[in-house]
């Protein structure tokens, strides 16, 4: 039995979910929101009222208290149908409902992580630089204090979902550059303040949501903004940044889940359909080889995302185990989608078949989120392999 279905809690969720989606995401609208780029937000406030966004939050919030593995279940049926409701959905429920738990201060928590599980809040990761990628800690925006303000100054890129989130999530130098991994703070910045400008950025795939480059011209925010209070300033690394990271992992791993789900889905469905020399094209050799590969593919993607989800859910420790799903879901998933595309032949480069959707948006898994060799290295590194 697959870990995410050994309750009955998890079956109802998986069930609720796959109702939800027929009934508030057809394919014909999903179509209509990737070629618009648009975010239905509509979609994301009905997914709020269920209830969803509160599976971050504990109860005394709002919330029904954390539970990872509903969480990245979630993702993943998500992310099935249409990554501009999953991406929105994990701005709301991990970037923001994890992060205000684990690192944020009690005001914070107390005033934010009720807008998480009633109002959809979202935030937008504000990590990247235009020469800072995984290497996080030499960030150069700087936010200098002055009095009950912090003046923040610089610039971040592949600021993903900054223009629909109620938050950026930012990380900042507050002293020194000289102690690399001291003097960094996470500070809340509202898009709409003044001095930060959003450029959009126009991507292959993850539409909806949008990416955007944001710079930032002597932005003032109150120092209540800094994540964890004034007690925060100077804390952003690890203290800050690390626990977010690790679940930010199996979340793309639960996107690039989704998405795999989707392509065999609609590439097993193909494969009965279409009829060529007489006969469904899935009673060829080759065809059934290859739908055959991809199931077991995905069966091993999914156990491993779920091992490392039920690991976070107990408080062990998983560091190793979330960047060993994250490497090989999002290099598998890749793989199964592209032999599903090959199952379509032409039809799955089309604009109008879903599939060619799925394509574009699993070419940036195995990047987003700290790219396959980043994994392999930390993986290595987290089990102690000698230099």
């Amino acid at each position: 039995m697959n870990v995410a279905e050994d309750s009955e809690h998890i079956v109802m969720l998986r069930d609720t979910l796959r109702r939800f989606i027929e009934k508030e995401m057809p394919r014909d609208q999903v179509s209509r929101w990737d070629k618009e780029n648009m975010f239905p937000r509509d979609v994301h406030d009905k997914l709020v009222a269920l209830g969803l966004t509160g599976l971050t939050v504990p109860e005394e919030y709002g919330g029904s208290g954390r539970d990872i593995t509903a969480t990245i279940v979630t993702i993943e049926e998500l992310c099935s149908r249409s990554m501009a409701v999953g991406c929105a959905y994990i701005q709301s429920s991990c970037y923001a409902g994890l992060n205000l738990v684990e690192v944020g201060s009690e005001e914070q928590r107390r005033t934010l992580l009720p807008r998480v599980a009633s109002e959809g809040l979202m935030f937008a990761y504000g990590f990247t630089e235009p020469d800072v990628g995984a290497d996080l800690a030499s960030v150069r925006t700087s936010g200098r204090r002055e009095g009950d303000e912090l003046v923040i100054r610089g610039s971040k890129r592949f600021c993903s979902g900054a223009a629909i989130s109620d938050y950026i999530y930012a990380l900042v130098r507050t002293g020194p550059a000289e102690e690399k991994y001291r003097n960094l703070s996470l500070v809340l910045i509202p898009p709409d303040t003044p001095g930060v400008v959003l450029e959009h950025q126009e991507t292959m795939g993850l539409k909806g949501g949008g990416t955007f480059d944001v710079s930032f011209d002597d932005v003032r925010v109150p120092v209540k903004n800094v994540v964890g209070g004034a007690e925060g300033i100077g804390q952003g690394w690890p203290k800050l940044v690390g626990p977010g990271l690790d679940v930010e992992k199996i979340e793309v791993a639960a996107m690039a889940l989704g998405i795999a789900k989707g392509a065999i889905g609609d590439a097993w469905a193909y494969a009965q359909e279409r009829v060529q020399f007489g006969k469904p094209i899935c009673s060829i050799q080759s065809i059934r080889h290859m739908l055959a590969d991809v199931k077991t593919r995905f069966e091993a993607c999914r156990l491993m995302t779920y091992s490392a989800a039920a690991l976070i859910d107990s408080r062990r420790p998983a560091a190793a185990e979330t960047a060993m799903a994250k490497l090989f879901v999002c290099d598998t998933a890749r793989d199964i989608v592209l032999t599903c595309q090959q199952i379509l032949g032409a039809y799955g480069y089309v604009r109008d078949f879903d599939m060619e959707r799925y394509v574009r948006d699993i070419l940036v898994m195995p990047i987003l989120g700290g790219s396959s060799a980043i994994q392999r290295n930390n993986i290595a590194n987290l089990l102690k392999l000698p230099r």
